[in-house]
């Protein structure tokens, strides 16, 4: 439920972020960008920004599928025992954000900021991992081990890093729309059409 003041600010068009989060392979990156086109904002990935916070420590970071890489492998278990990346990553991204104009895909930042519009994306892990198989030319199977360990490693960095439980507490969000039972190109103009009526 969205407060007065937020309701204030977006109708005043005060600096308006979007932010979207949900489970791997939901969906997020390709709402993102639609949403970014349709209102002209800048698209922003804690993902993107990870990775080159990876590069600035030494590690190869060329290639479109680099989180598959054996240097991500090594990366993210360093990642595990030092989580200032994450922190920050998300500093980064908490400045971004308070600029305005921005859509943003992160795991972490709808708990950690309070005025954007924020959406959580709902998907169960056989249609997303059916959605990573056919996006990075895997088998369905591979695609299954993927999203699970994945799942489970951001409910565990995520606990360990802020305290909240990732996928379960969703007060934060404004909105959130099940991927299981709309198909994505829907989702987009639901979306688009939520955020219209909130700056009209």
């Amino acid at each position: 439920m969205i407060d007065e003041a937020k309701m204030t600010s977006y109708n005043n068009n005060n600096k308006i972020s979007i932010v979207i989060s949900g489970w791997p392979a939901v969906g997020k990156t390709t709402i993102a960008a639609e949403l970014a086109r349709e209102f002209g904002f800048k698209i922003y990935n804690g993902g993107d920004i990870l990775k080159l916070l990876a590069g600035d420590k030494g590690y190869l970071i060329s290639g479109k599928d680099w989180w598959d890489t054996q240097q991500a492998k090594i990366f993210m278990e360093e990642r595990k025992r030092n989580l200032c990346f994450d922190k920050q990553v998300d500093q980064k991204l908490l400045e971004i954000v308070r600029l305005g104009k921005a859509v943003i895909t992160s795991y972490t930042l709808p708990w950690l900021v309070q005025d954007p519009i924020k959406f959580w994306l709902k998907g169960s892990q056989d249609n997303r991992a059916k959605r990573m198989a056919n996006r990075d030319n895997l088998s369905l199977l591979k695609a299954k081990k993927i999203i699970k360990a994945r799942d489970q490693e951001n409910k565990k960095i995520y606990r360990k890093l802020y305290g909240f439980n990732f996928g379960e507490d969703l007060n934060v969000f404004d909105f959130s729309l099940n991927t299981d039972l709309i198909s994505l190109d829907s989702l987009i103009e639901i979306s688009k059409s939520i955020i219209k009526h909130l700056i009209a």
